[in-house]
């Protein structure tokens, strides 16, 4: 059943099966771009290889996307959701505590950068230096992130008692551990393919960001 104009429309059950038919199309190719992308790089990867790949004619590709470039932000933006989904499900099961940051932490490095080599292949690398809207959609992505943890953050500092005399102190600390991830997922895992010890790793950069905010807060 759906809406169209504030009424209720009931669909067929053909209508029902076409549609999700539809959608199961537009995950095949949208998944198949995604797994091409990273392991062949986008630039590497063909529109037809992408129909080959998802079992479509090149056509049906066309109807569900524009061009390989709406695949490619089509991918940031599923991206860019899971991983946003994925920190926020962090900061509530550590009950919004400085936990939380130890927690978004590891998530980060073990869950996404180690446990979805694909996304942090499209996020971090095949998406650099391309066309002005994907760098958009890169830049929307970061923002988001950047005010997901500034919110926590505040959300946090209320609950611990902290006073924020400086009213800059979350986003600069927000900023800091966003950069400190996209750093951490090209030197260890592009650049290097993969750290020998993603746990070792985590308690290190997990010690200098919450050394780096208790002493800002002390400022």
């Amino acid at each position: 059943m759906t809406k169209s104009n504030g009424q209720q429309i009931t669909l067929s059950r053909s209508a029902l099966r076409r549609l999700r038919e539809k959608e199961q199309r537009y995950n095949t190719i949208l998944r198949a771009a995604k797994l091409l992308f990273a392991e062949k790089g986008y630039h590497q990867t063909s529109i037809e290889e992408i129909a080959d790949a998802s079992e479509v004619s090149t056509g049906s590709v066309y109807i569900y996307f524009k061009n390989k470039e709406d695949l490619l932000i089509k991918l940031m933006q599923e991206i860019g959701h899971q991983l946003r989904q994925l920190l926020g499900d962090e900061f509530r099961k550590s009950g919004y505590s400085l936990d939380s940051f130890r927690n978004i932490s590891i998530a980060f490095l073990k869950d996404f950068c180690g446990g979805h080599p694909e996304w942090l292949a499209i996020f971090f690398r095949e998406s650099v230096g391309q066309s002005t809207e994907v760098e958009e959609q890169r830049r929307q992505v970061f923002t988001k992130v950047t005010q997901d943890i500034k919110e926590a953050f505040v959300q946090i500092s209320r609950e611990q008692g902290i006073d924020l005399v400086d009213d800059s102190k979350p986003e600069l600390i927000a900023v800091c551990i966003v950069g400190i991830f996209e750093r951490i997922a090209f030197h260890y895992f592009l650049w290097q393919d993969h750290p020998a010890d993603i746990d070792a790793l985590a308690r290190k950069s997990i010690s200098y960001m919450l050394g780096g905010i208790d002493r800002l807060l002390k400022d």
